[in-house]
C-alpha cells in the first residue's frame, strides 16, 4: 500500500500532477500489421466484432399500418415470407381494408370450406 489515492478536497495549489499522461505520439513498431493479425483470427475462426451484414429484406418495405377499426388483441405467428407477402398483397388489392379485415375473411372462407368438405 505505498501509494494513496489523490482527495477530490485538495486545494488547487496542491492540485494531483497529471503532465505524465499524453497521447502517443507515435505507433508501436513492435505491433504486427493488421492484415497479418486478420488472417491469424481468421484460421482461428475467432468471431469479429464488426457488424454483421444486414439480413436481406422482404420483396419490399411496407409502410405502417394503424387504423382504429375495434381490434383490440395483437395476434403473432410465424409464418414463410411468402405467406405474409401474399397476406399483405391480398389487403394492398383491396383499398379500405386492414390486416385484421382480411384475417377475418381468410377465417370466415376456411370455415366455409371446411364445412363443405364434410
Amino acid at each position: 500500500m505505498g501509494k494513496q489515492r489523490a482527495s477530490i478536497f485538495v486545494e488547487e495549489e496542491q492540485q494531483l500532477d497529471i503532465s505524465g499522461f499524453a497521447p502517443k505520439s507515435k505507433t508501436d513498431s513492435s505491433a504486427p500489421p493488421p492484415d497479418e493479425v486478420r488472417a491469424v483470427s481468421q484460421r482461428a475462426n475467432f468471431r469479429s466484432r464488426e457488424a454483421a451484414d444486414a439480413k436481406p429484406e422482404s420483396k419490399s418495405k411496407r409502410s405502417p399500418r394503424q387504423h382504429r377499426t375495434g381490434r383490440n388483441v395483437q395476434f403473432n405467428i410465424k409464418a414463410k415470407l411468402e405467406t405474409v407477402d401474399e397476406f399483405y398483397a391480398i389487403t394492398d388489392a383491396h383499398p379500405g381494408w386492414v390486416l385484421g379485415y382480411t384475417l377475418e375473411r381468410a377465417v370466415a372462407a376456411l370455415k366455409r370450406e371446411l364445412a363443405s368438405e364434410t
